[in-house]
């Protein structure tokens, strides 16, 4: 009888210790994850700016009709969707 209280002791034993570290893997990744979601935002974010500076020189240095500093603008942040794709995935 306290030979079976061991080994069923054991095998709980193993079972919590495997749960653990699945724990511990899933919380790993997640960090992963979380820290290319922030790189990513931080890369988007600084595409936004680069694209509204962008547009205001363009306009105030009247080179280039309106749309034209549009489209520029949206290659900008195009670029910048770009680099967060290439961070996240």
């Amino acid at each position: 009888m306290i030979d079976s209280r061991k080994a069923s002791f054991g095998r709980t034993v193993e079972v919590l210790a495997a749960a653990g570290l699945l724990a511990l893997s899933g919380t790993a990744l997640a960090t992963n994850q979380s820290q290319q979601r922030q790189a990513g935002r931080d890369v988007n974010q600084a595409a936004k700016q680069d694209a509204r500076s962008t547009k205001v020189d363009c306009r105030a240095a009247n080179q280039q009709s309106n749309a034209a500093c549009r489209h520029d603008k949206r290659d900008t942040k195009q670029e910048g969707r770009q680099d967060k794709r290439d961070i996240k995935y």
